[in-house]
């Protein structure tokens, strides 16, 4: 089947399904593999519970014509994807970076929304799979596009843009993510600057923080690019107020309060603001807009326990992203202050020194309470004074004591894998 009659299946359908636990009546299912499941083998049960077609790559499986037989189901979504977002030809802002993408994507999601009617990445579903979704849900009133893409190898972002094709572009910062696939901090800057490079290749704009000199090298021989900063001779000016705890920033005269704590969250909120501007939203708009954008998904959240305050940041960590966090806390103005770090994943030969330097860093601030969790914290050589290592959450949860913190800020920050969160079952 060409991609043409596979779009016409596509325009009958009411949407793109990949997991049978969700189906959705007259949804179009595709029978994607992984290392463990063949998606073939849950065409049936798949059109069974309501999806009004089932891709299928294996043509065993094939047994009427609500099956659509291709040669690879997983190509076949993802052609499909880039002929309806050339069908529908509407503007395609795309992110990525090592930090802060999901937070900014859904800032600036929150910001057009009060202009456009806008479809944006769920949650981190970034990659190769997640980006064709995400074009699949855009409709023919959709005005605008917002996709968050990932990566933890080179050519990775570069293969998400020839199927997502964005013609706006940002990159939230350059950072120590993923540097296991990489294989170095060089190598990071590039993979990440593959979105730069298809800009410039197909003339989009390019989003840049003024304030970043990594970001000004990157476009140093660019033109068509749109700046923010706290200096006035940006295109955007945004100047940060306060980040104690919440972030306050300033924008054409307004005082905007955010719901975001730590000046690290600053430029996620100066972006959404630049983009905004850039397509002319109102600036009382964008007020509301930051001001009523609440984190959520172990992404910053500020919660309360008792007398504690807890910032819980355990949605993912790397190295910049921890030193950060940790640095935020140190400057809040607070009575007690207690950290709870886990290991930083993906890190590869870099691991034991990242690690180390982590654990240095938290020993030179005045912290109350150090606890570190996992097998790379429980392995470092230098230990903090005072700091309690941990080689598992389940080793941790049966030594830590319930009722020692009060009245203290309170930071919960690791890798995914960790699953930090259940600390606050014992908060």
């Amino acid at each position: 089947m060409n991609i043409e009659q596979l779009y016409k299946c596509y325009l009958q359908s009411s949407g793109v399904c990949t997991d049978t636990r969700k189906i959705s009546a007259n949804c179009i299912f595709f029978a994607l593999k992984g290392a463990n499941f063949n998606g073939n083998a849950f065409a049936e049960y798949a059109l069974s519970s309501g999806a009004r077609f089932a891709v299928i790559d294996e043509k065993k499986y094939q047994k009427n014509d609500q099956y659509i037989l291709v040669e690879d189901a997983l190509q076949s979504l993802q052609e499909l994807a880039n002929h309806h977002r050339k069908r529908l030809k509407l503007p395609i802002i795309s992110m990525t970076g090592s930090n802060g993408k999901t937070t900014t994507k859904e800032l600036i999601n929150a910001v057009l929304s009060k202009k456009f009617k806008t479809i944006a990445t769920q949650g981190n579903l970034n990659n190769h799979i997640g980006v064709p979704l995400t074009l699949l849900d855009m409709r023919r009133d959709t005005e605008i596009g917002i996709v968050e893409m990932g990566a933890n190898h080179l050519k990775e972002i570069a293969f998400l843009c020839t199927i997502a094709e964005p013609d706006h572009g940002y990159i939230t910062n350059f950072g120590k993510a993923h540097i296991e696939g990489f294989g170095s901090e060089e190598a990071i800057v590039r993979g990440k600057s593959e979105l730069y490079d298809h800009l410039r290749d197909h003339s989009g704009l390019i989003v840049f923080n003024g304030d970043d000199h990594k970001q000004i090298k990157q476009v140093a021989d660019y033109q068509n690019t749109y700046s923010f900063s706290e200096d006035s001779d940006s295109d955007v000016q945004v100047k940060l107020l306060s980040s104690n705890p919440m972030v306050r920033v300033a924008y054409k005269g307004e005082e905007i309060q955010s719901n975001l704590i730590g000046a690290y969250n600053f430029s996620n909120i100066a972006a959404a603001i630049a983009i905004g501007d850039y397509f002319k939203v109102d600036p009382r708009e964008i007020k509301s807009a930051v001001e009523n954008y609440v984190p959520s998904n172990n992404r910053s959240q500020i919660i309360k326990r008792g007398s504690n305050t807890v910032i819980l940041d355990a949605y993912n960590a790397n190295p910049s992203s921890m030193k950060a966090a940790i640095d935020n806390l140190a400057n809040l103005e607070s009575n007690g202050k207690v950290v709870f770090l886990g290991d930083m994943f993906e890190l590869g030969a870099t691991a034991a020194k990242e690690h180390q330097f982590i654990a240095d860093h938290v020993a030179r601030l005045n912290f109350d309470e150090i606890h570190l969790l996992g097998r790379n914290f429980s392995a470092i050589q230098n230990v903090p004074n005072g700091a309690k290592l941990y080689q598992s959450f389940e080793d941790f949860k049966m030594t830590f004591d319930t009722k020692s913190i009060n009245d203290s800020h309170i930071l919960i920050k690791g890798s995914r894998g960790m699953a930090l969160e259940r600390i606050l079952e014992l908060l």
